[in-house]
């Protein structure tokens, strides 16, 4: 949250790695993160945005609850695939307790938090579309299926 850093998780390294650096001015909205145990359409962990009283450290492992799920199509390198973001709020979080819906985060904030996955995406040479923004059940049922996922996925 507030950084301009992506990382991605190296497995082999056990360790966060630079992925790219965002353009000047940009910054992400809410902690970026993933879901282990999961594989999602993307062929990645499921990512998370996690709405929190404070940014995490990167790496740092944080329990949320799941309030809902922004659903995206991503399109890049002539290929279109599925590359939803939950959203959850950190369990410690005191400020944002009574957070249960994406709707409780107001109108205003869910059109800019979806805009930054559009503009952080073309800025990319990728593309983003937004298909919805969903509830928690619809959260719940997507970590589930790719929890699903990854358990019936061949290991390398």
């Amino acid at each position: 949250q507030g950084g301009a850093v992506k990382y991605n998780y190296d497995p082999q390294a056990q360790a966060f790695a630079i992925k790219r650096l965002l353009p000047d001015g940009l910054c992400f909205p809410l902690d970026f993160g993933f879901i282990p145990s999961t594989l999602g359409e993307d062929g990645d962990p499921l990512d998370i945005l996690v709405i929190n009283d404070h940014p995490a450290v990167v790496g740092a492992l944080v329990t949320v609850r799941l309030i809902g799920v922004i659903e995206g199509e991503q399109s890049e390198d002539g290929q279109t695939f599925r590359n939803d973001r939950l959203l959850g709020v950190a369990t410690v979080s005191r400020r944002f307790a009574g957070i249960a819906a994406p709707a409780d985060l107001g109108e205003a904030f869910l059109r800019n938090l979806t805009q930054f996955w559009v503009n952080y995406s073309a800025l990319r040479g990728a593309a983003f579309k937004v298909l919805a923004v969903r509830d928690r059940a619809a959260a719940i049922a997507l970590v589930r299926g790719a929890t699903r996922r990854l358990k019936a996925t061949p290991a390398p």
